[in-house]
């Protein structure tokens, strides 16, 4: 008899790992901009900080696929989340002696982007090993909440923090994250992957001779080029983490200008987690009436022109109404996504799949702190909201045209 999943112990220790982890990286997410941006003055600068993490994490992506696919993932799991912490701890450490300067940021961001390429992964991995694959809806729609309750409690939390001290938050986050490591421990993820019943897949999986790691992050490339629609969806999805991923910069430029502190900023970025957590409840009704390819589409235009109407001068409070519609429609494409890959990828090539196509989401994203930071710094930060909704719009209509996109289901279908 299945176990319900809020009984499966395994899955709960790793999701509340999650969540404190997710807690203690939004504290700072806002709070590091901020300092930045007093230290400097400088949004670019903020922007430059922002885009290292995300560039490092890209670099290791790959890599770090297969090696999650060869060691001992329950190791690899709690080894990075324990360094991530003690980033933090540096970090704190430098800003409460006031000897932080932003090469500082950066180069620990690079650090922080370094041990995320591993920990994300793995956590995927790990839901397929001790979730039945009935339950992986429900499983991935409360990773979904996870991910947007710590948005919505994160930045209005990170900004009172900040109001109370600088080094507040990130301290805060240094015992979030040494939580989220014992929380890890004692989830007891599985440690490798099984092979029985991935030998000799059209794709040159093997079942277990060990390639060379190109020849295994090709085969990741090869299984998803063959996958008519999910291709599609993952080019739109890269230029939707490009576009989103640079509003952030304009978002907090916007509410400054506007006359709104720390913590009006951090309220006002909480939108994100109110839409969010609403979002990942409605979920399963959503992915139940539109197939994956058409849930892109619609993500990608609400997107659009929820975030052109943050622009609308209607006071510093205004834009917490539309990031709320954002986040709305995001989760349910995140799960059905999730799903389908834990349902299609064989098991040992999980890492390298996740890799893959984290890789292809957000290939771009190093880009989106730099060109938010870019044109706020031009057009100001309602002129930047504008051109970066517009542009979202403008994708929502090219990809309409994919045919393969319009008829995208995540079934089962022959390789193209």
């Amino acid at each position: 008899m299945t176990v319900p999943l809020r009984k499966n112990v395994r899955f709960q220790l790793l999701w509340i790992g999650g969540a404190v982890s997710a807690l203690g990286t939004e504290l700072s997410r806002l709070a590091t901009p901020l300092l930045v941006l007093a230290l400097t003055g400088s949004p670019g600068l903020a922007g430059v900080v922002a885009g290292a993490r995300t560039a490092a994490f890209l670099a290791v992506q790959i890599p770090a696929g297969v090696w999650i696919d060869r060691w001992d993932r329950r190791r690899t799991l709690v080894t990075a989340q324990g360094l991530q912490a003690a980033v933090a701890a540096l970090l704190a450490a430098l800003i409460l002696t006031d000897q932080v300067q932003v090469w500082h940021f950066v180069a620990l961001a690079v650090l922080d982007g370094l041990c995320t390429a591993f920990i994300g992964p793995v956590q995927d991995t790990a839901i397929r090993g001790i979730v039945p694959p009935e339950q992986l809806h429900g499983a991935y729609a409360q990773e979904e909440s996870r991910t947007h309750a710590a948005g919505l409690a994160g930045p209005p939390l990170g900004g009172l923090l900040y109001g109370l001290g600088r080094a507040v938050p990130f301290v805060a986050e240094t015992f979030a994250l040494l939580a989220a490591t014992l929380f890890y421990a004692l989830a007891k993820v599985p440690r490798r992957p099984g092979t029985a019943g991935d030998a000799a897949d059209e794709d040159g999986g093997d079942g277990g001779e060990r390639r060379g790691m190109g020849r295994e992050a090709l085969a990741a490339l090869a299984w998803l080029w063959r996958r008519a629609g999910l291709r599609e969806a993952t080019g739109v999805v890269m230029v939707l983490n490009l576009l989103g991923g640079a509003s952030m910069i304009p978002l907090i430029v916007l509410v400054g200008e506007r006359g709104g502190d720390a913590r009006v900023t951090g309220t006002v970025l909480a939108g994100f987690g109110i839409g969010g957590l609403a979002g990942a409840l409605l979920s399963g009704r959503i992915s139940r009436l539109m197939p994956p390819g058409r849930i892109v589409l619609a993500v990608v235009t609400v997107f659009g022109v929820s975030l052109a109407a943050t622009a609308l001068p209607w006071g510093m409070w205004w834009p917490m109404v539309p990031l709320v519609f954002i986040t709305l429609s995001t989760p349910s494409l995140n799960v059905v996504l999730n799903v389908v890959i834990a349902r299609l990828v064989p098991e040992s090539m999980l890492g390298r799949m996740g890799a893959v196509l984290s890789m292809g989401g957000m290939g771009l994203k190093p880009l989106g702190p730099v060109l938010g930071g870019a044109l706020a710094a031009a057009l100001g930060g309602a002129g930047a909201l504008l051109v970066l909704g517009g542009l979202l719009c403008l994708t929502a209509g090219v990809a309409a045209l994919s045919p393969e996109l319009r008829r995208f289901t995540g079934e089962p279908v022959p390789a193209a």
